[in-house]
This record gives structure tokens, sequence and C-alpha cells, in this order.
């Protein structure tokens, strides 16, 4: 970052303190995300945000070594007291919390004291990933769904609904709730298109409109953040663990994704499946392939695997399908009339425990490794695929995605596409983190696991 960036970005603070501080704000957010999928944060008030654009703040490397109950790991390339970042607040994102009066957000960009990126930036990996894609003539849009379950405060989980299960009731319970949530969230500019209850227990679903990959990123961590403000504003607790109750049903974090080259979306109006065309085809392919290691990015989380199981419509199945709930992908292909704008890809088997910009990012790798490799998409699986005979499955090529973090983290470190693509320092700490809590949870039971990270997410 040079001096000439560094004075304009210190103007353009300049006018947007006095314009925050005219509407009463007094101090603003600077957050990013941990390897775990933990948000952190450091904050400014307002009258230093100008300085704070130019130069950053100063914040310790280690917390890329941070596990979600915030042990530090003594990791091969973070986790020791040594160093400094800058935390670089990305201005095009920042906006006035209406959950939180009085404050302001921005997502931040982790520097080098010497002005270079930091290479466990997540950020700066999802604009890598970006930048791959526009070396083909591709761009992607990209929607990050958000479940949550809301519980009456304490540290064991009541939930603070009666309402069944999709029911009107729950909305109905909860609407003084609701109405303040979405008011908020269009206040902040985020363009919600549906929120309903869903399954378990106090649990509820939020989607947004897709836009670009960075964008979705720091979306869904606005949301997020939005979402715990206003259920503490409640007298609730918010969790987006992947499972709060052992043995009950899970909380996703689904990302859609949709292909496009020259404003056409290339998963619409194709000769492939589901109208795919050959690029958007390989695109899916390519993630399919890789989807064992993404595990470990994507499903970052011992309690992950409470949820990833057969029957419970986590997908949990390396397997394509239309409309099909069922596998790990699905072809979503929108109403008739509508393709060309609705079409995507949905990957159902990732969660909220997951880093968004890692994901993302890593998503991105894998789908531009299929279009690179010229990669087919195997046959639509229109079937549940635990209904099917283990010999149907081996003789379908569908295999059963890791069962464990473990395993995850095995398919993650043996896949040198994706420890090539998000670098040598970023992989070895997230096999790093991902092993330290496999560890704190060695002996834990399933009961143990969902307690112990319920609130961490």
């Amino acid at each position: 970052m040079d001096r000439h960036e560094r004075e304009g970005r210190a103007l353009e603070a300049a006018r947007l303190t006095r314009e925050l501080a005219e509407r009463g704000v007094v101090a603003v957010a600077l957050p990013w995300v941990d390897n775990s999928g933990v948000v952190r944060a450091k904050s400014v008030p307002i009258d230093r945000l100008e300085h704070a654009a130019a130069w950053g703040v100063g914040a310790s490397p280690v917390f890329d070594a941070f596990t979600p109950d915030d042990t530090i790991v003594a990791g091969r390339y973070a986790g020791g007291p040594v160093g400094d970042l800058r935390l670089i607040p990305d201005l095009t994102r920042l906006t006035e919390l209406a959950a939180q009066p009085g404050w302001a957000w921005a997502p931040v960009d982790r520097y080098t004291q010497g002005g270079d990126l930091h290479p466990q930036d997540a950020r700066g990996v999802v604009r890598r990933a970006v930048a791959h894609l526009a070396e083909e003539r591709l761009t992607a849009k990209a929607a990050i769904e958000i479940e949550w379950v809301v519980g009456r405060d304490g540290d064991d989980f009541a939930p603070a609904t009666r309402g069944p299960a999709y029911g009107y009731t729950r909305v109905v319970e909860k609407s003084d709730y609701l109405v303040e949530l979405l008011t908020a969230l269009r206040h902040q500019g985020v363009r919600v298109e549906q929120i309903h209850p869903e399954y378990a227990p106090g649990q509820f679903e939020l989607s947004v409109t897709a836009e670009d990959p960075l964008g979705a990123a720091d979306t869904s961590v606005l949301v997020r953040e939005t979402i715990r403000a206003v259920t503490d504003r409640h007298g609730m607790r918010v969790s987006f663990s992947p499972m709060v109750i052992a043995g009950g049903t899970g909380s996703g974090g689904h990302i859609h994704l949709s292909l496009w080259r020259d404003g056409r979306n290339l998963h619409s109006g194709g000769d492939g499946p589901c109208g795919l065309s050959a690029t958007a085809g390989a695109f899916a392919a390519g993630i399919l392939e890789h989807l064992p290691g993404l595990l470990a990015v994507g499903a970052a989380s011992v309690a992950s695997y409470l949820r990833l199981v057969p029957g419970a419509w986590s997908a949990p199945f390396q397997a394509c399908g239309h409309e099909n709930r069922e596998t790990a992908l699905r072809l979503v292909t929108g109403s008739a009339g509508e393709e060309e704008r609705a079409a995507n890809l949905e990957v159902k088997v990732l969660d909220l425990s997951a880093n968004p910009y890692l994901c993302v990012a890593g998503l991105l790798f894998a789908g531009l490794a299929g279009v690179r490799a010229g990669a087919t998409l195997s046959g639509l699986v229109d079937v549940d695929p635990n209904s099917l005979s283990q010999d149907d499955r081996d003789r379908l090529g569908i295999a059963r995605l890791p069962a464990s973090l473990t395993d995850a983290t095995d398919a993650f470190e043996a896949d040198a596409m994706l420890t090539d693509a998000f670098g040598t320092e970023l992989a070895a700490t997230i096999v790093d983190v991902r092993r330290a809590e496999i560890a704190r949870f060695a002996a834990a039971t399933d009961e143990e696991i969902a307690a112990g990270l319920r609130w961490a997410f």
C-alpha cells in the first residue's frame, strides 16, 4: 500500500466520518473471521476511523491459531506471541448498524506492517480466487443461507419458540423479533429474499440476494451479527452451531453459486443436465471431486459431523441431483420462465462453523480446477442415496463424504490442489487448528460436543 493510496483512503474516511458522526455513530467495529469460523473484532472511536483507514489498527497474528473454545494452537505458521498485523477497514462496506445504535461496522483486510497482504487473510484469498476466475473470462455470484436457533438465556439450550416445524405459530410467537430483524437488515442495505421457521425447535432460516463472492461472504457476517444483536435485545440467546442438541436437527449454511460469462448465467440454456453449459457442468464436477477436502473448510467443527448423517436432509453423499436435497450438490433451475436469472448450484453440506470467506474461496478454486480440467458431471441422482443399497451406490459412484472432522482434515491435507490454492501457511494452519479441535473432543460424547460448541459460533 503506497502513500498515494493511504492519502486517498484517509480523505474518504474523513468524509464518511462526518456523515456517520452527524447520525450519532460513535464507534466502528472492525471484524474479521478466524480459521475456526469465529468472528473476532477490534473497534475504534469514530474520530479514529481516518487514521485506521490509512494506517490500520494493530492486531496479533495469533488469532489465526484460535480454536472455537479460544485455545491458542502452537501451529507451524501461527500461534506465537511475536509479530503484528494492521487491520485495514474496507470503506466500501462501511455500514451503520441499525441493531447497535451508535455503532458502524467495516470488515477488515489484514496487512503486515510492511504493507503486504497477510498470507492468511481470508478476504484476500477470495479476491485471489475471483482473479483466477477472471483469467477464464468468468465471474461468479454467491449467496449464503443463514440458519439459526433462538433459545432462552442460559448455557443449556431451551428453545424460545413452542410452535411446530415450519409452523406459522412461530411467526406469531416471534413476530416483533422478526420484524425488528428485517427492518435492521433493510436499513443496512441487505436484500432479504425470504425468512421462515425451520425444522428444529427454535430454528429459523434467512436467504439473501446473490452478489459477488466477496460481498456474499461479507454480507453473511453482517447478517449473522445483526441476528445476534436483535436476538440479544429480545432477551434470547442465538446459536449458529451445526448442532445444539445431540441427536437433534442441525443448522446449515448452504452456499448458492452461479457462474457467469459476458452477462450470461452458465447454469441455464446449455446442453447439459438441467440446462447447464459445459463450463458450468465442469465447475460443478470440480466442486464434487474436491468436496471431501473442502469439508475441512466448510464443515469445520467436530459438531458438523453430528449433523452430517444419512437421513437427516444434510446431504452427506458425494453426489449431485436436480432439486435433490439429500445430495451434496443440488441443481436449482428455478420456475419456468426465470431460469436465466434463478438457476444456480447449491452446496448443501456446509454449515456456519466455517469461515465464509475460506468456504467461498475453496468452492471457487475447486470449481475452477474442474473447468480447467474439462471435467464432466456424472449422472444425476434422483433418489435419496441413503435409500440405495451399498452395491447400488458403488455402481453409481456415490461415495459417503467424510464422517468426521478427522477424515475431512486428512482429505484436505491430501488434496494438493486445495492446499496449493490456499497457500502453504494458511493450509497448514487450517490443519493445525482442526487437529487441535479433534484432540480437544477426542474422548467427548456427542452430548458433550454439542454442549461444548453450542455458543461458539
